[in-house]
């Protein structure tokens, strides 16, 4: 079974509820098991500021699924879930990204991973380190590394609920 990490995200609708949907549809995945679901945090746009702040959770993941497979699964989650691309970084019921899939490189047409902006935002590093807390492979400690020297708070990163609270799905 491989590891893969995703970072999840939504700034429209029922916030809470779409994070809650999309990680119940990646458990009716037959060969996907959720290990672990951070805590939710808020944070404000980035790119496109213009818009609702973003609920966002990193979610780890083992399956056999190969990463072009991974990559359909998250695009069928988000299809599912009413994902409409209208503009680059504009609003969104709801956005998988894969951070990490089994500390490999990848990059093809598709998919590149480690997810190539996941080491300049504080949104995707924060709760993937939380969910990492003894970082293994070079890509997890980077993301370890550079989340030390970040500002969360001035990145505009907040906890909105926390881990001991978990994510129910319903």
């Amino acid at each position: 079974m491989k590891d893969v990490y995703l970072s999840i995200g939504t700034n429209m609708g029922e916030r809470y509820e779409n994070l809650q949907q999309a990680v119940a549809l990646l458990k009716e995945e037959e060969n996907i098991e959720v290990v672990r679901i951070s805590s939710v945090y808020e944070t404000a746009a980035v790119g496109y500021t213009d818009q609702a702040d973003f609920l966002n959770i990193a979610v780890h993941l083992k399956t056999d699924a190969s990463s072009a497979n991974m990559l359909e699964i998250c695009q069928s989650v988000e299809q599912e879930l009413g994902r409409v691309r209208e503009f680059r970084w504009g609003p969104r019921i709801i956005d998988l990204d894969i951070l990490v899939y089994n500390h490999e490189n990848i990059e093809t047409d598709n998919l590149i991973v480690p997810h190539p902006r996941m080491y300049e935002r504080a949104f995707v590093l924060v709760p993937l380190v939380e969910i990492t807390p003894t970082p293994f492979g070079d890509q997890l400690q980077q993301a370890h590394n550079l989340l030390k020297q970040m500002d969360c708070e001035s990145e505009g990163v907040s906890l909105w609920k926390l881990f001991n609270e978990p994510l129910t799905v319903s």
